[in-house]
């Protein structure tokens, strides 16, 4: 059996011991998490490197005849990422992915970006170093996303660092970015959920963590909104 973290603290440990921390920190990386249940993983990463976060949100889009079978995924600059060989075996349009992507935008990434983000669009993030963020690397489908959208939005580098991964995407990975963090790499992967004996942090916990964090870029930028007005009035 392959060894778990007993908290997402623990594998944040792991991963500072091998990011390049001084490099972070001279080359002013931003710090991109990758879902909700990476936040707490992100903010301890932020914490002890110094350097600001977001999140980027996103959703999985699955086949119509089966909910468990991912085809695509879109981010909130609804930026689409398709299985190809998917949808052809399934016989789907790129019409109905399309058609979903919207459907996800609409109904859950805007609800996510008005509850954690209060409305604000994704952080001017254009000619930044990232460092991607994720608890577990399951697919690929989720980073392979997030690098097409920070290519798109002309990133100066992306890094890419992750707790678990499994052995067999971890080529496929460097391909598309300039280095590759992970604590540990899994023959035989099973789900991300697996590799953590702790509990995913709930909504509530989240927030808190977030409104708490001096190194969350959505909620600085509020905080400097709130000063300017109070001075301004």
């Amino acid at each position: 059996m392959e060894a778990k973290f007993a908290t997402r603290s623990e594998a944040a440990e792991a991963l500072l011991e091998i990011l390049p921390k001084e490099d972070l920190r001279a080359n002013k990386f931003v710090i991109v998490c990758l879902s909700l249940s990476s936040v707490v993983l992100s903010d301890i990463l932020a914490r002890n490197l110094k350097l600001d976060y977001e999140i980027l949100f996103s959703e999985p889009i699955f086949a119509p005849n089966n909910l468990e079978c991912e085809i695509a995924a879109v981010s909130e600059t609804k930026e689409i990422l398709i299985n190809d060989n998917l949808i052809k075996s399934f016989n789907i349009t790129k019409d109905f992915v399309f058609g979903e992507a919207e459907r996800k935008y609409e109904e859950k990434i805007l609800k996510d970006i008005y509850k954690y983000r209060k409305g604000e669009l994704l952080e001017n993030l254009v000619g930044k170093n990232i460092l991607l963020v994720d608890e577990g690397c399951e697919t690929g489908a989720t980073a392979l996303l997030a690098i097409k959208t920070f290519m798109k939005l002309n990133a100066q580098s992306i890094f890419y660092a992750t707790p678990v991964i499994p052995q067999d995407i971890i080529n496929n990975l460097n391909n598309f970015i300039d280095e590759l963090y992970y604590a540990r790499k899994i023959a035989d992967f099973v789900d991300v959920d697996f590799y953590y004996e702790d509990q995913q942090a709930n909504s509530d916990q989240l927030m808190k963590i977030l409104e708490e964090s001096p190194y969350y870029l959505p909620l600085q930028k509020e905080i400097n909104k709130e000063k300017n007005n109070a001075v301004q009035s």
